[in-house]
């Protein structure tokens, strides 16, 4: 028989393309791709780190029902600004918001990563990393909304791709910014049994 069928199944509950990259690099591929489809709306007063814990928690339990004998991993990043929550945006004129909101200052980026094991177990862990932002000028914030590399990404911005250059400080993980904090979510696969 072979190695790879001997592994317990794994599940990735995201539709990240970034995620799926940084579980290959630490040379794990899932066995399946399969993103939660969860209300993502913060409840009233919810800090950014209750918002990301929950909602990967609640990615993780949706999956796991339709894979009961799966590992589940789930992952949430959510941008705060002070108490400010900034998710994916809408659309062009909600990320340039955004990206004028970060311009100059400082932000924190915090990832949650959540594995519902086929034992019935289930764990999270969390990643706080704090960024700070060059000031940005008008021009290169529509250039950047133009290249369209905010699509889909919490703070209208990924830190591997041009917004990279935005950056003059980072403290914490970079694979957390990115989407997927690579220690955290080793730590919870091999506390919860999957040969990592």
């Amino acid at each position: 028989m072979a190695s790879r069928s001997a592994r317990p199944t794994l599940v990735l509950a995201s539709a990240s393309p970034r995620r799926l990259e940084l579980l290959r690099q630490i040379g794990l591929t899932p066995d399946a791709v399969e993103p939660a489809a969860i209300d993502e709306t913060p409840a009233k007063d919810e800090t950014a780190r209750l918002l990301a814990a929950r909602l990967a928690r609640e990615k993780a339990a949706a999956v796991a029902l339709r894979h009961p004998d799966a590992f589940v991993l789930a992952a949430d990043t959510i941008v705060a600004v002070g108490r400010r929550l900034l998710g994916k945006p809408d659309d062009a004129p909600d990320a340039g918001r955004m990206l004028a909101l970060l311009s100059g200052r400082a932000h924190r980026v915090i990832t949650a990563v959540a594995l519902a094991a086929p034992s019935g177990r289930a764990a999270s862990r969390l990643s706080e990393t704090r960024v700070k932002f060059k000031r940005l000028t008008a021009a290169e914030i529509d250039a950047y909304l133009a290249s369209e590399e905010w699509t889909g990404k919490a703070g209208a911005y990924g830190v591997q791709g041009r917004a990279g250059a935005f950056v003059t400080a980072l403290n914490g993980s970079y694979t957390g910014v990115v989407g997927l904090p690579l220690y955290e979510t080793r730590a919870l696969l091999v506390g919860l049994g999957f040969p990592a």
